[in-house]
């Protein structure tokens, strides 16, 4: 007759001593993967090292021909303005012409004194931002010779660029990860723990922004790195 009472005993035995290998099991499972995940933040002011000045201005008349002159002298007014100012051939292009005409427009029961209305932009795009900045403040000298350039129109608004970001990029990205290593090892300090290694780590996107509306050639890099650090007792 077999022994019940001995494989009984045997069997809580095996239960118990795979009871406290699973607990130390579990243990060590959950310490390692302990983690705090964190942001370091980077900053830096930059200043913008390309500018876009669209020169826009509009002329009216009821004849092609002399609409045609009129534009083609212009254009030559404003070229040699910024010629003598400083400003390179290669940076100044010329748009084709936009033509409204009047009495195309089935729908306006009232034509105004002029059949055409001619559109035309001349574009600035230079990387000697300071001198442009300077040219815009100086355009109204065009006035003395008769060219009045449209300002707060869609086409007339001035853009700046940064294009340097490249050359930027590893200082901030240390500087990123620097900020979040100091608040992982403060929430480690905090919660009574020793901060590991890096588990995993986030580049987040850079972004260039105006600084503030009034000063859109200075512009503010940002990026924003996520990294999870291990924690050990």
């Amino acid at each position: 007759m077999k022994n019940w009472k001995t494989e009984a005993f045997i069997l809580a035995i095996g239960l118990m001593l795979c009871g406290i290998f699973v607990c130390k099991g579990l243990s060590k499972f959950s310490s390692r993967n302990r983690t705090v995940t964190v942001r370091g933040l980077a900053e830096m002011e930059v200043k913008a090292d390309k500018v876009t000045w669209p020169l826009t201005y509009k002329v009216l008349g009821n004849d092609m021909v002399t609409l045609y002159n009129e534009i083609k002298q212009t254009n030559a007014k404003i070229i040699a303005f910024l010629k003598e100012k400083g400003v390179k051939a290669n940076e100044i292009s010329v748009n084709a012409p936009e033509i409204f005409d009047a009495q195309a427009d089935r729908y306006n029961s009232n034509p105004p004194a002029f059949r055409y209305n001619v559109t035309t932009v001349i574009t600035v795009t230079s990387r000697q931002v300071d001198l442009v900045r300077s040219l815009i403040n100086e355009q109204s000298e065009l006035l003395k010779q008769g060219v009045a350039i449209i300002t707060g129109d869609y086409r007339s608004n001035v853009s700046y660029d940064y294009t340097g970001l490249n050359d930027i990029k590893p200082k901030m990205i240390e500087e990123a990860t620097k900020n979040a290593r100091t608040a992982a090892e403060k929430f480690a300090k905090d919660s009574d723990s020793e901060l590991g290694g890096i588990q995993k780590a986030y580049q987040g996107q850079f972004s260039i922004e105006d600084r503030d509306p009034n000063s859109p050639y200075i512009k503010r890099v940002r990026v924003v790195t996520t990294i999870d650090y291990s924690l050990e007792d």
